[in-house]
């Protein structure tokens, strides 16, 4: 009996470092900046059909298809008309919080994420009322039914709990069968739903994950302690990824339990003297996956990064040798 606990508290160390391990760098194959986006912030990724496509949290009535050229990606608006959400049971003093907020910056739905599943149905996750817009590839967008019991999992959990720090990425399987939720910080995780027929519920529960604490920046950033976030999620080839904006990472992760099985770094690309903004924090807002590689999109917010840009930025990375689903 000694001998186990001896050897499960040498364990203990490992499991705490492992998610902070010194992973590989992943290699930019090319940098696009987006044009057309007036109010910028862009906000998440999508591969839809045969287009990537993108969206503004400061725009509560379209999405953009980009466009590639030479160096630039040209944004085209798809406008659509939206009926009010439904309460998903929010207190009534963060909802009037970011009401006002909303009315300040632009934005009221606060769109933080966009996913997509085989069939083309586009998926948004509203950040400031808690729940997701579906917008079929022919029809009417409307708001998916989900568990009345979903916010009140998510706070007990403590998530959703922070201003500001709410639902920031949304992933679908290919199906449309299954939906992952990630919460941003203070703390962040993730949830799961399955579809019902024409609603969506928790099977054995909401909460998939759930973290705490905090980690430093990379040096490049003053290596400063910031909490641990989530700023997107995909799900390619079986698992989920998660983009972790303050540590400039993306993480492969069990369905199961959302256990980190592999990282890769993107912080030698993203924080060299060109492309750094006068912040201390990550800038990473938006991951969609392939087999070839990853997109990631990056919402300045407003700020000039060194060369001078202040436009938003997507960026594709190629694949690690092996895959994504190398070991």
């Amino acid at each position: 009996m000694r001998r186990i606990a001896a050897l499960l508290v040498a364990l203990l160390p490992l499991a705490a470092t492992a998610q902070d391990a010194p992973w590989p760098e992943l290699q930019l194959s090319r940098e696009y900046v987006v044009d057309g986006i007036p109010g910028g912030n862009l906000s998440g990724l999508a591969w839809c059909g045969d287009a990537l496509w993108t969206v503004s949290d400061r725009e509560d009535d379209r999405v953009y298809r980009l466009h590639p050229g030479d160096g630039v990606m040209r944004a085209e608006a798809e406008v659509f008309q939206v009926e009010p959400p439904p309460d998903s049971g929010l207190p009534w003093g963060q909802r009037m919080r970011t009401w006002l907020t909303g009315k300040a910056r632009g934005g009221q739905l606060d769109f933080e994420g966009l996913t997509c599943d085989s069939a083309g149905n586009r998926y948004l996750v509203s950040e400031s009322r808690a729940t997701v817009l579906h917008l079929p590839p022919g029809g009417s967008p409307r708001w998916l039914a989900l568990p009345e019991n979903l916010v009140r999992q998510a706070r007990a959990s403590g998530m959703l709990v922070t201003f500001n720090a709410m639902f920031e990425g949304i992933a679908v399987d290919p199906e449309g069968e299954r939906l992952w939720l990630a919460a941003e910080r203070e703390r962040r995780g993730l949830l799961v739903l399955h579809k019902q027929q024409t609603a969506w519920s928790c099977t054995g529960g909401c909460v998939l994950y759930s973290e705490g604490g905090t980690e430093p920046a990379p040096a490049a950033l003053g290596g400063k302690e910031l909490s641990r976030d989530f700023s997107d999620l995909a799900f390619h080839a079986g698992k989920l990824f998660t983009l972790e904006r303050q540590a400039h990472r993306l993480c492969r992760r069990k369905t199961a339990d959302a256990t980190v099985e592999r990282c890769w770094s993107y912080a030698a690309e993203a924080l060299t003297d060109a492309r750094r903004y006068p912040v201390d924090y990550g800038s990473a807002e938006a991951l969609w996956l392939d087999d070839e590689g990853a997109w990631i999109g990056v919402d300045n917010g407003n700020h000039r990064r060194g060369d001078g840009e202040n436009r938003p930025i997507v960026w594709r990375f190629a694949a690690p040798a092996g895959g994504w689903s190398a070991p």
